[in-house]
């Protein structure tokens, strides 16, 4: 599913990344999967040594796979795989690396070795419930690094699928990330975020103004879809327009649910096509 709806194609400097990482024990490999939902790629992170844990295998690339094998044994094995959430991008590479590195699965839900609920534990990581982009869709914190998943993003905002609660849900998971003592976020799309706490203000931030921007366009007698968006979404390119409608949806659910919505508005299908 896809990630975002803005793009920001910076990166920092390889290097300089590497070694900050590597203060922390992590490095990042990047797929070769890039496209308009997937921005630069599909960042797979490996966490430790002796042995090293892998946070979200990525697409099943046959490059990617073995370069990830290869840094997992030069780390002392693999020791588990967690999954931030189980989209194919994300998941795709489970079975690969698996096939070649047996382990552990840690993720939300599916046949997994153990399912992540809020405060459970894996490997180096306790799993904090962010919910939004996925209904299984968890944060991995690792001391004072945390693998964000999609839920926040290196570039660009989250897609936020309409499931019950999803919006409510997605805002409490960044409360809580807000009020921990982290060094660095590590994100499924995008490069580090070394600001964690600035970072999840700003996406706090940008939920209230898109809920604002359609409250005023409600309030304004404003009741399609594309209205909706031209008013709520203005800077989204158009082949983005689709997924906007979705997260749309998300919004108007939340509105629902605080009885802040009125009679009469259209609704997008709940899933991207």
């Amino acid at each position: 599913m896809p990630p975002s709806l803005e793009r920001d194609a910076s990166d920092p400097d390889p290097v300089v990344e590497a070694r900050r990482l590597a203060e922390h024990g992590v490095l990042r490999l990047r797929a070769d999967n890039p496209s308009p939902l997937t921005l630069s790629g599909t960042n797979t992170w490996i966490v430790g040594r002796d042995p090293a844990y892998a946070v979200d295998p990525g697409p099943a690339l046959e490059e990617h796979i073995e370069r990830l094998v290869a840094a997992l044994d030069a780390r002392g094995g693999l020791g588990g795989i967690a999954l931030t959430h189980d989209h194919a991008d994300h998941s795709e590479g489970v079975e690969a690396l698996r096939q070649r590195r047996p382990a552990p699965l840690a993720a939300g839900r599916g046949e997994v070795d153990v399912k992540l609920v809020p405060g459970a534990h894996f490997g180096p990581f306790v799993a904090l419930a962010t919910p939004g982009h996925a209904p299984d869709h968890h944060a991995l914190i690792a001391g004072r690094v945390c693998f964000t998943g999609d839920a926040v993003l290196g570039e660009g905002s989250v897609f936020i699928a309409p499931d019950p609660g999803a919006l409510a849900g997605y805002l409490d998971g960044l409360r809580e990330l807000r009020e921990r003592e982290l060094d660095v976020l590590c994100p499924g799309h995008g490069p580090p975020i070394w600001e964690p706490r600035a970072k999840l203000d700003d996406y706090i931030d940008h939920r209230l103004e898109r809920e604002r921007l359609l409250l005023a366009a409600l309030a304004a007698g404003r009741r399609s879809t594309a209205e909706l968006l031209d008013a709520a979404w203005p800077d989204v390119p158009a082949e983005l327009r689709p997924v906007a409608a979705v997260s749309l949806r998300a919004h108007l659910d939340k509105l629902e649910d605080e009885e802040r919505l009125p009679a009469g508005v259209e609704r997008a299908s709940a899933t991207v096509r």
